[in-house]
């Protein structure tokens, strides 16, 4: 990943990067102003860290942005696969409709200039849409429930519905995450994804040791970015293990659900 500011407390990919119509970001760990296991910059309002830690982090994030966006748009999320549209019918409602619009939401999408779509993670996967010739975006939150519902399909259609999103004009990245060495599953889970009809040889492993089933997140996002036609060469995967990496990065499972989020952030300029 590319470093958005100099102290790297927060990064980039190289393949939105190159369109300089778009902002983006994913945030990490260090830089900000809250303690213990939201130390330090945790920027999401629903992780059970003070208000006020959260607004600073949030201002400092917006500081270190080349555009301040008019609003951070970070819905309440339920691993669900729901996808809300920002649009002007959205943006015309008070703040309680849109705190009650956007409760239970997963992905939001948008082709409205200057409102930055976020996603909370904690090693849920992270997943930021760009269509390069509707100048469309979307902010995906795949945790392994919403993974096994289709959120980042279900975003994809979204776009076609609203926009005439085409596969082949989509970039997609997916974001610091478990990987599979990691994501130690149970059986129900396994389970779970097999009867969704996912290719188990592809996406899941057995430890030789435990005999218990691993998970490859990443690769079963991809596979939903593939199916619906975004070439793999506009497919970039961060590769960075939260789990592993989790003094950079913040994980639920190292830290508990109580500990900070990841913020990753896309807007058009």
């Amino acid at each position: 990943m590319i470093a958005i500011t100099e102290d790297r407390r927060m990064l980039g990919y190289g393949s939105l990067d190159a369109y300089p119509d778009i902002i983006h970001f994913v945030t990490t760990r260090t830089g900000g102003c809250s303690e213990g296991a939201y130390g330090s910059f945790n920027c999401s309002p629903f992780a059970g860290d003070e208000p006020e830690r959260v607004a600073r982090n949030q201002e400092r994030l917006l500081q270190g942005l080349p555009q301040r966006p008019i609003e951070l748009i970070i819905p309440h999320q339920t691993h669900s696969p729901r996808c809300l549209v920002i649009d002007g019918e959205y943006l015309s409602k008070s703040r309680e409709e849109q705190r009650e619009l956007s409760a239970g939401v997963d992905a939001t999408l948008t082709d409205i200039k200057g409102y930055c779509l976020c996603v909370s993670t904690a090693d849920c996967v992270p997943v930021l849409l760009y269509d390069t010739v509707r100048k469309a975006v979307a902010a995906v939150h795949a945790g392994w429930r919403g993974t096994v519902q289709g959120i980042v399909e279900h975003t994809l259609q979204q776009m076609a519905v609203q926009y005439g999103a085409e596969g082949k004009d989509v970039v997609a990245c997916i974001g610091p995450s478990i990987s599979q060495a990691s994501f130690e599953v149970g059986e129900e889970v396994y389970d779970a994804f097999r009867d969704a009809a996912f290719p188990m040889e592809q996406i899941a492993v057995r430890n030789p040791q435990t005999c218990k089933p691993h998970i490859d997140l990443w690769e079963a996002n991809r596979l939903q970015l593939l199916a619906f036609g975004v070439p793999a060469s506009q497919i970039e995967i961060a590769g960075i293990c939260t789990y592993k990496e989790h003094e950079t990065f913040f994980s639920a499972r190292r830290l508990g659900i109580a500990s900070g989020r990841i913020l990753s952030g896309i807007m058009i300029k």
